[in-house]
């Protein structure tokens, strides 16, 4: 809301003002080197196309002269003014241009507005204005007659709106209570147009509240598009026809107003797929009149996604009269005919409309098909169309593939990001908080724009949307693993000691799963790290060093949740990983323990390494026993994984290690040199062969059919009296198995028979004196699930027989 009325300044009048104010003194870039001022440049997220030093900081004076006219955007005026005062500004006066100076030569002077008004055009000087949409620029330095005038000048209003935003970024503390802002230039611009997300999910949609949080935040980070379109409102696709209720609507067009308030494009999305009747104008009416209601509620942006739907079927007899047989040039025929009546007859109709969003219903491929030549032909050049990449969850997004989607559907296409969205089953138990990566720089150049899925917890997902808003902005500055620590710390209201516990918990959830069995992104990589240097140390006969340094990391895990929880991060976030930040601290304590029983039993102090692994062993359990409550994804009420693959298998590991202590060989598995061959593989896939049980890799695994007699072994590379086996298993684990050996692979000896309380991680120690055994068998009893088994790995132990 306007605070006053103000007039619009005159060109003659505007530039005295420059005048008196000494604008044209501003320190130019060439006194640099002789101030006594530092030369970092401040952080900025997103990454300006240009930022530079151009003076010394200047001071936030306790009052200062807001120089804005009827031009100026009330959103930024609002937000700028609100950021002066949170840094140091006991009052900010509103003004318009005029011809004398403030009313104290002591006040800082900020002028907004748009970047051609005179007075703003003469303090930004030499910097350039970019002229691309949402363009801006920025000076700050010290005038003749004022002791500080940073200038914002925008290119339009969102150019204004994202210049205060930057400026927010230009803050240090001074002196006491006092702020600067440092003396820099800003020349920025987006790379892309589009920059956002999709709330395109299955399972429990976002609140109110949690939308309207989300678009301040898109604001924060200049990302200008949210789509509508989350899968289990029902009135988005099952019943598409009907009008949204009285609360309902009001909320959208409150969710529409804050929208705009933060220069975010509310894109209403509508998926009539799975029932519209393509030929039927009462269905195209009935379409037509649901964007009609949200066009009359501010929506000026619309989407008909056609994903998720069969082209196999029609819907109605009218489709196969008039469009022919079911199939995939029929279909896109169809979606086509449609496309074009609505961004004909009512986009293009309607005032400020953008043009018309779709997504087509093959829209994670590079296939040519009988479809896309369709879509291609006919769909109107206007329509954008949206793309996921080579997969629903690609590992990655090249140049080159962006150009062949383009080719493919005859314009450039418009990404739709599936990270770091979680409603798939590879997903299940896990919060997605590792960086925004893996797409390729100069990917502006061959897209309109990117918007990514997020996950079910939206608080949690701002740490991969703040890094796609930076890679859209600048894609070719873009630095994964800065922003990414810059995402933290924005959760954490620049708190240094809560950004850390959130980069260690970002670490143990880093793993971004694909459809298949390998992931994009590798779970734990820093504490994957720290584990491999541990041993490589502990092998290396420096446990003193290797016990020191593991133990430090191991209390930063176990501390994390309880930094994270003490107030500097945004309370959406510790809710949304609240079962994560509980099993955390178990998963920390346990490894705290495991460690000191490494060192109580290199101490020659086997009773305390017993009891502390005992208690390892119990908080593991502890953490196993957590479940993700409330549920909010597809998946439910499940334990969440925190560092698996990597943590667990350190545990096991070293418990494995410690009761193995006094085994000839003990701590080398034989298994990694060996052979292994199962009973079978469910659904004879590759990615679940026998060979992943003893590949070292702790994210890989074998899964049998579904049978209860079911088997895994492992044919030693040469014989060995074997004192103990490892058996990692995944949630289809055995309820009940028998450990079996043999010398020649056909008579089998059963040495252990195990009925496991959990699905984990066994270790099962085999009678002494047992003679050299080539081959070491787990046979199933029963299942514990109606899958079949699942292991990751299999170890075996023991010294290798050196008599023969």
């Amino acid at each position: 809301m306007r605070t006053s009325r103000i007039a619009r300044g005159a060109p003659l009048a505007a530039a005295f003002t420059a005048a008196a104010l000494g604008l044209g003194d501003l320190t130019p870039p060439s006194d640099v080197a002789s101030l006594p001022v530092a030369s970092a440049l401040p952080a900025v997220v997103p990454t300006p196309q240009s930022l530079t030093r151009a003076g010394e900081d200047i001071v936030v004076t306790r009052r200062v002269v807001l120089v804005a006219d009827e031009d100026t955007d009330p959103a930024a005026r609002a937000r700028l003014v609100e950021v002066l005062k949170a840094h140091g500004a006991a009052r900010v006066d509103v003004t318009g241009p005029r011809t004398s100076a403030p009313a104290s030569s002591r006040d800082l002077t900020v002028l907004l507005g748009p970047a051609s008004r005179p007075d703003i055009a003469a303090a930004l000087g030499t910097t350039r204005v970019p002229a691309q949409a949402e363009g801006h620029a920025i000076r700050v330095g010290v005038g003749r007659h004022a002791p500080g005038v940073v200038a914002l000048g925008g290119h339009d209003a969102a150019g204004q709106f994202y210049a205060v935003q930057t400026l927010r970024q230009l803050f240090r503390p001074a002196t006491g209570p006092r702020w600067k802002i440092a003396g820099v230039r800003v020349s920025d611009h987006p790379s892309m147009a589009l920059r956002g997300t999709i709330e395109g999910f299955y399972g429990q949609p976002w609140t109110h509240q949690e939308r309207l949080d989300q678009m301040d935040f898109y604001g924060d980070v200049k990302a200008n598009t949210y789509v509508y379109a989350p899968k289990d409102d029902p009135y988005h696709r099952g019943k598409w026809r009907d009008p949204y209720p009285a609360d309902k609507r009001y909320e959208l067009g409150e969710l529409v107003r804050r929208a705009g308030e933060n220069h975010v494009r509310f894109t209403f999305a509508v998926s009539p797929g799975e029932s519209i009747c393509y030929s039927d104008p009462a269905d195209r009416e009935a379409l037509k009149a649901k964007l009609q209601a949200l066009y009359d509620l501010g929506t000026r942006a619309f989407s008909i996604p056609l994903d998720d739907i069969s082209y196999t079927k029609w819907n109605c007899e009218g489709d196969a009269t008039k469009f022919g047989a079911p199939g995939r040039a029929a279909a896109a025929a169809a979606q086509v005919d449609l496309l074009n009546d609505v961004q004909r007859n009512f986009v293009a109709t309607h005032e400020g409309a953008q043009p018309l969003q779709m997504v087509p219903t093959e829209y994670g491929d590079l296939t040519d098909t009988a479809y896309k030549q369709t879509m291609r032909a006919e769909l109107a050049p206007e329509v954008v169309v949206m793309w996921t990449g080579t997969d629903v969850v690609p590992p990655s997004i090249t140049n080159a593939q962006a150009d062949a989607a383009s080719t493919l559907f005859g314009r450039k296409v418009f990404v739709w990001d599936n990270y770091p969205v979680n409603d798939f089953g590879n997903t299940s138990g896990r919060l997605l908080l590792a960086p925004y990566d893996k797409r390729e720089a100069g990917l502006s150049e061959h897209l309109s724009g990117i918007v990514a899925n997020p996950m079910n917890q939206p608080y949690a997902s701002k740490v991969a949307v703040f890094g796609a808003a930076d890679f859209a902005w600048n894609d070719r500055a873009y630095r994964a693993g800065s922003t990414w620590s810059r995402a933290m710390s924005y959760l954490a209201g620049g708190d240094r000691r809560a950004t850390e516990a959130l980069l260690v918990l970002g670490d143990l959830e880093h793993l971004a799963p694909t459809f298949g069995s390998t992931p994009w992104q590798s779970q734990a990589p820093r504490l994957a790290a720290e584990v491999s240097d541990f041993w490589a140390a502990w092998d290396g006969a420096d446990r003193d060093k290797a016990i020191r340094s593991l133990r430090g990391y191991a209390e930063e895990i176990e501390r994390a949740p309880a930094v994270i929880r003490g107030g500097a991060v945004q309370r959406g976030f510790v809710a949304d990983a609240g079962a994560w930040l509980d099993a955390t601290e178990l998963w920390g304590r346990a490894a705290v323990k495991m460690i000191d029983a490494l060192a109580a039993r290199n101490d020659g102090d086997k009773d305390r390494a017993d009891s502390l692994v005992a208690e390892s062993r119990a908080l593991q359990s502890r953490a196993r026993a957590v479940r993700t409550v409330p549920a909010r994804n597809t998946w439910g009420e499940v334990q969440p994984k925190v560092g698996d693959g990597v943590l667990d298998t350190f545990l096991a590991q070293a418990d494995v290690r410690i009761s193995l202590w006094d085994v000839a060989g003990g701590g080398h598995n034989l298994a990694l040199a060996g052979t292994a061959t199962a009973s079978g593989v469910e659904q004879d896939l590759d990615r679940f062969t026998a060979a992943k049980v003893n590949d070292g890799d702790p994210g890989s695994r074998w899964a049998s059919g579904y049978s209860d007699d079911s088997w895994v072994q492992i044919e030693l590379a040469a014989p060995a009296r074997v004192a103990a086996v490892t058996l990692a298993w995944e949630s289809a684990c055995a309820s009940e198995y028998a450990v079996q050996t043999s010398t020649d692979g056909t008579a089998w000896t059963t040495v252990a028979t195990e009925r496991p309380e959990s699905c984990g991680n066994d270790v099962v120690r085999l009678p002494s004196g047992s003679e050299p055994v080539r081959y070491v068998r787990m046979q199933g009893v029963e299942r514990a699930t109606t899958w079949g088994y699942s292991i990751y790995e299999f170890g075996v132990y023991g010294a290798v027989d050196r008599s023969g």
